[in-house]
């Protein structure tokens, strides 16, 4: 049987092709301007390849340190009750909405050599994590970890709970029934939670640029590299986004295909 289909009012056909336009020209604008004869020499300088190689891993063990902490988390706001659970998940999505440059001053008072926490690091054990590469992972893993919560939380609300029921009247502790039925059930939720981490952590800037810094193959990521190339080679910034832009695009199109459908 086939879907009748809906005839678009112009009311709503007019604005809706506009905001199509507003959101997608910029990126046409980025294929427009691009150096193509010359964009394979650019993408293969020592500090374009440096900043993705970085990138690369930053995110990753961004994402990593998500998953550690972000899924328990996720499963505590989604099957613990407890006084001021709505409070608890209210703070969990602050860098959601938190300017990404405070986000970073407030990583500073708290992770800086003088900080509630990188004192002590730093005294006890000559830990200091600003303007390090290992800043860069907390910034990203800061500002990204609320996507991985909200996703994985979703995920275990919607999974049905009599599985885990089952498996503990059967004799499985808590551990192993999370770790045997729970995980399963939820794993396309986690995937695609960590593929939205693992992006938003590819993108961040602000919270990096404020916490860790900019400098070259050390904390200079591809964002940053972009914000340096637009202030002396318009050329290489575009080259630098066009890379972030096919790489943001790749992800969705595999989130969209893969997880979400499932």
């Amino acid at each position: 049987m086939s879907k009748q289909r809906t005839k678009v009012p112009p009311a709503l056909a007019i604005p809706a092709v506009a905001g199509l336009a507003f959101l997608v020209l910029p990126l046409f604008g980025l294929l427009w301007r691009a150096p193509w004869s010359t964009l394979p020499s650019r993408l293969a300088e020592p500090g374009i390849l440096a900043a993705l190689r970085l990138s690369l891993l930053t995110a990753s063990l961004a994402t990593a340190v998500s998953l550690v902490l972000g899924v328990p988390l996720a499963w505590v706001l989604a099957r613990a009750e407890f006084p001021g659970r709505r409070l608890v998940r209210a703070l969990v999505t602050v860098p959601l909405v938190l300017p990404p440059v405070v986000g970073g001053v407030a990583l500073l008072l708290v992770f800086g050599r003088r900080g509630l926490v990188g004192s002590w690091l730093d005294s006890t054990f000559g830990i200091s994590l600003p303007f390090t590469t290992a800043g860069v992972v907390v910034a990203e893993a800061f500002v990204a970890m609320p996507f991985l919560v909200i996703s994985v939380e979703g995920a275990l609300r919607g999974a049905d709970a009599r599985y885990e029921e089952a498996a503990a009247t059967l004799g499985a502790g808590r551990w192993t029934a999370f770790r045997r039925v729970t995980l399963p059930l939820i794993a396309p939720g986690v995937a695609a939670g960590a593929v939205l981490c693992w992006a938003r952590a590819l993108g961040e800037f602000g919270a990096t640029i404020t916490f860790a810094g900019n400098f070259p193959g050390r904390t200079q990521t591809m964002p940053l590299a972009v914000y340096l190339a637009l202030e002396q080679d318009l050329d290489s910034a575009i080259v630098l986004s066009l890379l972030l832009l096919v790489v943001s695009v790749g992800i969705l199109a595999a989130l969209r295909d893969k997880w979400v459908a499932a």
